[in-house]
């Protein structure tokens, strides 16, 4: 057998193995890629200790018109993307003028143009779009405003203002919706 000979049996026994580790590097570089609505997290701690805390995954604008497009008005919305979002707290709250036992809840929202209501659901644990309004505990009204710039990626935020108070606000695009929260 000559050199070449050789060389190329090493060659082709050496294929196999090449071909798996590219598709292998290819996968892990797929796999690192973060995801298009990363997880998030609001939460506010009142002076007795008691705690709010909401988790939610963040969308992007990437070039949508979001309101009125990619969230309708007028129609129900998970509040974020993938999985629904929930709240959880330790205490009984007054959200919006509403009570709110403590305990876990989903949120979701009915956008306007000129008006947004919080839906506090029930229901917890499901996908984001598996929304029983039969679930519901409330629709409370929002505030709605117009943010001084357009923010990309879509952000909740408990924003303490009192020692047992606090603002839960929607904010992105060019919208921040709001509602005051106070522990009962």
């Amino acid at each position: 057998m000559t050199f070449l000979e050789e060389a190329m049996k090493v060659a082709r026994s050496l294929l196999p193995v090449l071909i798996a580790l590219v598709i292998a590097s290819a996968s892990l570089v797929a796999q690192e890629k973060p995801p298009l609505s990363p997880a998030g997290e609001a939460s506010v701690k009142f002076d007795d200790g008691k705690t709010v805390a909401i988790k939610y995954s963040r969308p992007s604008m990437r070039g949508r018109k979001v309101y009125g497009e990619l969230v309708p008005y007028g129609k129900v919305w998970r509040t974020g993307a993938n999985a629904a979002t929930s709240l959880t707290t330790d205490t009984a709250l007054d959200i919006g003028g509403t009570t709110v036992p403590a305990g876990n809840y989903t949120l979701y929202s009915v956008p306007g143009e000129n008006s947004w209501q919080l839906i506090v659901n029930k229901q917890t644990g499901q996908w984001g779009t598996k929304y029983d309004q039969g679930q519901d505990l409330a629709r409370i009204p929002m505030k709605v405003s117009k943010l001084p710039s357009a923010l990309e990626t879509f952000t909740i935020s408990l924003d303490k203002t009192g020692a047992k108070s606090a603002t839960l606000k929607l904010d992105w695009e060019l919208t921040s919706a709001t509602v005051n929260i106070t522990e009962k």
